[in-house]
């Protein structure tokens, strides 16, 4: 699998604490930061799949606080190759994915999943495009 441009790991801080503990998401400091247009949360069944999609302006940044999703990411201008990787309470990391690139993600944790998104910008139907599961060729 080589390494796709656009896609940026970044493992985070959790702080454990015996009543709760604190997860760090993202500082305006830090490298990835491309700006700030909203913050939403999608859930995800085990085993469902959410794909693709393809942002033409927004950059997100992926982050998983509870469950564990595994993501797929392609670069069909270039290849047809996949990158792919798993964020959990295990692997806490934020996934950064520049505009351009497909990419779709499946529930894989026995309860609840939760995707959390800080997007660069607002939600706009405009600038994204979608295309059906069977459309890009994967096996999940």
């Amino acid at each position: 699998m080589d390494q796709i441009k656009g896609i940026t790991i970044t493992p985070l801080k959790r702080i454990e604490h015996e009543k709760g503990d604190i997860l760090h998401g993202m500082k305006k400091s830090e490298v990835t930061f491309s700006g700030f247009g909203e913050a939403y949360f999608s859930t995800v069944i085990k085993d469902e799949i959410k794909a693709w999609k393809c942002h033409t302006k927004m950059v997100l940044n992926l982050i998983v606080p509870i469950g564990a999703v595994k993501f797929v990411i392609k670069d069909l201008k270039n290849s047809n190759d996949a990158f792919e990787t798993v964020l959990s309470k295990e692997n806490y990391c934020r996934l950064t994915i520049q505009p351009g690139l497909w990419f779709g993600f499946q529930g894989i944790g026995e309860d609840l999943n939760l995707v959390t998104n800080i997007a660069s910008i607002e939600h706009d139907p405009a600038e994204v495009e979608r295309k059906e599961l069977d459309e890009i060729e994967h096996v999940w």
